[in-house]
């Protein structure tokens, strides 16, 4: 009896999904738990795995199509691996409604030897791609158990032929024409003006609403300053060897700028407060979030009490979200929360930019590529690795003055980082 492959529960207050990609399509073997197809929310991304070890017998939902939390999305026909791989009884073929194709013998040819005879088994997903592509069952090699012909079978020997057509040269008729007279080339075509209309994402559509509801609810502002960067490129330098060697983990610019942070917000502590209705919510913690950009978009997993970590443990903790986040494996529980965020748009090349803030919070630091540029010191011009830093924030429980002080705050931690040590 096939076994049911239904949408998880995948967080609070989450109805409906989005349904991914099929890791398994149909007539391909599952073992327990191995995951089976790809769903996302406007939180995260989640892996559905086989209830049951067997068969994908049908999926009822195509990636891009919406399910609610609970439906049956697909089947799968219970049985063994093993059980797979061994010959089909006629009552088991009629109950899969798998068919049974005998190819016929090939006329014999004076200059040929004649092919044995063999037989395939079409899977049911096989068969609808052989007719969508107009493909003949002797076209296709079967790479499936027993001798099976998959639905992967036939969509590769369907890729297979494009490209032949595509790499293949065009060929011109040319009619015979006066030696000295040239042959004139087919005139170009004009450029295509294709379109592709692709839905948006749940998490893509969050995002959106996300940033929409922080222009409207939020009086945004934005202050900027610049950063002489190279006392820490100084300390990285002289420490990264042993730092490495001892923590297994490179130390980075960021674990800098979430120590600072975190001294500029004690000094100002309206950026690390958030409104809420008639009230100003003022934390006593930092849960410093970390902008990294997914796989599937823009996330911001929390730092939870980033106070209290050191350099190496906020380094392992970047380089981890970093890596699950490319893989969508981020938790939800991972990114509730946050009193601040930082995000930073220089590994990207960005000079300068206004960042939004994540509401409810107050406040987001955007850090911005490093430049060699000539700068005054001590009455003469040096060249120096400069960053310009701009902060954005809730004109309504932060003024301009707790801005300025903030970035003050951060210039001076990472121009003299022994600051952040001795907290001065």
């Amino acid at each position: 009896m096939p076994v049911e492959l239904k949408v998880p529960q995948v967080g609070e207050s989450i109805t409906e999904v989005q349904i991914g990609e099929w890791l398994k399509p149909e007539g391909s073997h599952v073992a327990l738990d191995e995951p089976v197809v790809v769903i996302e929310s406007d939180k995260a991304t989640v892996e559905i795995p086989a209830p049951a070890a067997g068969t994908v017998s049908k999926m009822l939902k195509q990636k891009g199509e919406t399910a609610l939390v609970g439906e049956v999305i697909g089947y799968i026909l219970p049985g063994e691996a093993g059980e797979a791989t061994a010959p089909l009884r006629d009552s088991d073929r009629s109950r899969s409604k798998t068919k049974v194709v005998d190819i016929p013998k090939e006329e014999k040819k004076p200059e040929e030897k004649q092919e044995p005879r063999r037989s395939t088994v079409v899977m049911p997903a096989a068969q609808r791609a052989l007719a969508e592509h107009g493909l003949n069952v002797n076209d296709v090699e079967a790479s499936g158990p027993g001798g099976r012909l998959l639905k992967e079978d036939v969509l590769r020997e369907a890729d297979r032929g494009k490209k032949d057509i595509v790499s293949s040269p065009r060929l011109t008729a040319v009619t015979s024409a006066p030696a000295d007279q040239p042959v004139q080339p087919a005139p170009a075509k004009s450029g295509a003006r294709d379109e592709e209309v692709v839905r948006m994402s749940p998490m893509r559509r969050k995002i959106a609403e996300r940033l929409v509801q922080a222009q409207q609810s939020a009086a945004l502002l934005t202050t900027f300053n610049e950063v002489d960067m190279s006392a820490v490129m100084a300390l990285r330098k002289t420490h990264q060897d042993v730092f490495l060697k001892k923590y297994n983990v490179k130390l980075g610019f960021m674990s800098f700028f979430v120590k600072a942070a975190i001294e500029g917000l004690k000094a100002t502590p309206q950026i690390n407060a958030e409104v809420r209705g008639d009230d100003i919510v003022y934390h006593n913690y930092f849960d410093i979030g970390i902008a990294i950009g997914g796989g599937k978009g823009l996330l911001v997993p929390i730092l939870r009490n980033a106070e209290r970590l050191s350099f190496a443990e906020i380094e392992v903790a970047i380089g981890e979200f970093g890596k699950r986040a490319q893989e969508n494996k981020i938790a939800l529980d991972e990114l509730k929360g946050g009193t601040f965020t930082i995000s930073n748009g220089g590994i990207y090349g960005s000079m300068l930019s206004t960042p939004i803030v994540n509401p409810p919070q107050s406040g987001i630091l955007g850090l911005h590529a490093i430049q060699d540029r000539p700068v005054a010191r001590d009455g003469q011009v040096v060249i120096r690795p400069m960053m310009y830093l701009a902060l954005t924030y809730d004109h309504r429980i932060v003024d301009g003055r707790e801005a300025v002080v903030f970035l003050k705050r951060i210039k001076e931690c990472i121009e003299d980082p022994a600051r952040i040590l001795l907290e001065i």
